[in-house]
């Protein structure tokens, strides 16, 4: 039978795991975000935004890995860095680019562009 210490440590590994695979799945999708978006922009949308969460789920995991100890609070001293300057260098990015001319792909929604929903002709 399972004593309280055992079921704690089960529930543990079994919640870091969970952030563990979490955060590599955003990870992944904001890598095939990065790859399958039009332009720069939501691109950097996309790897901004999955790369902080997924850095903080599997931080997260590896926190709840190490336990109480000086290993987790340099994982979490880690975990405020990422939090802090990810977005932050997102943000510095994206308004380099702007400042240096790079025009958002607006293309699919400029004034007076049909709309390709709407069908040319019909059939009977």
């Amino acid at each position: 039978m399972m004593d309280l210490m055992q079921f704690i440590d089960l529930a543990l590994d079994i919640v870091s795991i969970a952030a563990l695979v979490s955060g590599m799945v955003f990870v992944l999708a904001g890598s095939i975000g990065v790859l399958r978006l039009p332009d720069f922009y939501t691109r950097m949308h996309a790897a901004g935004v999955t790369d902080t969460l997924g850095a903080e789920l599997i931080m997260i995991g590896l926190i709840l890995q190490a336990g109480w100890s000086a290993l987790s609070l340099k994982l979490a001293l880690i975990g405020v860095f990422i939090f802090l300057t990810s977005p932050t260098a997102s943000h510095a990015v994206a308004n380099a680019a702007y400042r240096a001319g790079l025009k958002p792909h607006l293309k699919r929604f400029a004034p007076g562009r049909e709309d390709e929903a709407e069908p040319t002709e019909t059939r009977p």
